[in-house]
């Protein structure tokens, strides 16, 4: 009776630690540095069809324990590695991840029991049933893991930068007005999230109000849009300020061209004004960092750090990130502006939305609009080091 009750369990077991390495390894978990179990959806028909091969002879209770073993050890797993690794279970991704276990395991036993009269039938099946399963799968995360917009009639987000962001395709004139705008990913996706005033000048174009300002590693600004910034927040607006102390974002002109984007922060008599001390970026950073802001993701470059900040600021991120109060309003101060170059936020998988690598995006999206931000799962990411 002992052995016989090993046979069920040793299958569970492998079936539960099949979808935790496939999860790890082609799920994405390690590539992306994210533990969710919901990476594991799309991949668990092959081990519950393998699963129910092996018990195709056995009675249904056997068969139905069996399974329920097997997606116990899974929770289990799942919800272990997730507190090891970042703290949180991801209880909402644990749960449909379950779920979905007991309808493939359900439609892999059908499957194995159908008896048609081509023998060839059931392979064929089973292989519509894992394709079919993954693309499902992927087509559900993207839609639970899908950005969510502004809310309507949100006022627009002003936003100030130097970095190529419009007309970003480069070359002569000519060339670009044939080609077009051709925004890059970043202002894309913004204007995706909700709308976005593209200024050249903030002395002439304030924020609206109830509006936020994005400035973006700007070129540098007279004294009168330094104080137009500096009013603005102050009098109850929302700002973030990407000041880089050395830009990596890449030059498509000769150096020294001044359609290039600065090479280092020109936003120092502004923070000065508001008592923070942005240093050098370290010269020997040669590859991105991921830093945890309140538990989103975001993945820096070269980034510097705010040395010197007033007492009711908040820093993250070994200092390379901070929230601070300024007069009636606030500013979100981030000493990097790489992090909105798209190769340290894309996903690897291009359109898998799901599949990000940082939540730099969300991240500034549910700072400029109410209501825009995460979808309805977001990733749980494995914690980062910053020293």
């Amino acid at each position: 009776m002992i052995a016989a009750s090993r046979g069920p369990l040793l299958r569970a077991l492998v079936t539960a630690l099949a979808v935790v390495a496939l999860a790890w390894i082609a799920g994405g978990q390690a590539l992306l540095g994210r533990i969710d179990p919901a990476l594991a959806l799309p991949l668990l028909a092959p081990p519950v069809l393998l699963l129910a091969w092996w018990q195709r002879r056995e009675p249904a209770p056997a068969r139905r324990r069996t399974i329920l073993f097997a997606l116990g050890l899974l929770a289990m797993a799942q919800a272990l590695l997730g507190l090891l690794l970042a703290g949180s279970a991801g209880w909402p991704q644990l749960l449909l991840t379950i779920v979905a276990g007991g309808l493939a395991a359900w439609l892999a036993d059908r499957l194995v029991r159908w008896r048609p009269r081509a023998g060839l039938l059931p392979w064929l099946a089973g292989a519509v049933l894992v394709a079919g399963w993954f693309a499902a799968g992927h087509a559900l995360l993207a839609a639970l893991y899908r950005p969510a917009a502004a809310s309507a009639g949100a006022p627009a987000a002003t936003m100030l930068t130097g970095l190529p962001l419009r007309w970003s395709g480069g070359g002569d004139i000519a060339a670009m007005i044939a080609e077009g705008t051709n925004d890059d990913p970043a202002l894309a996706r913004l204007t995706a999230a909700g709308p976005v005033s593209l200024v050249d000048s903030l002395a002439d174009h304030v924020p609206p109000p109830g509006g936020a300002l994005l400035v973006a590693h700007p070129r540098a600004l007279a004294p009168r849009e330094l104080v137009a910034i500096d009013a603005f927040v102050r009098g109850g607006g929302r700002a973030v300020v990407l000041a880089d102390a050395l830009s990596g974002w890449p030059a498509r002109h000769p150096l020294g061209d001044p359609r290039n984007p600065p090479v280092t922060s020109l936003l120092t008599p502004l923070l000065d004004h508001w008592g923070i001390t942005l240093a050098a970026a370290p010269a020997a950073e040669g590859a991105p960092l991921a830093a945890d802001v309140d538990g989103t993701r975001l993945r820096l470059f070269s980034a510097g750090r705010f040395d010197r900040l007033p007492p009711p600021c908040r820093a993250f991120a070994g200092r390379r990130v901070a929230r601070c109060p300024i007069g009636k309003g606030e500013a979100w101060l981030v000493g990097d502006a790489d992090l909105l170059f798209a190769p340290l936020w894309r996903p690897p998988v291009p359109g898998a939305g799901h599949l990000r690598q940082a939540d730099t995006m969300e991240w500034i999206a549910a700072r400029l609009w109410p209501g825009a931000g995460p979808g309805l799962l977001r990733p749980l990411w494995i914690r980062a080091r910053t020293a």
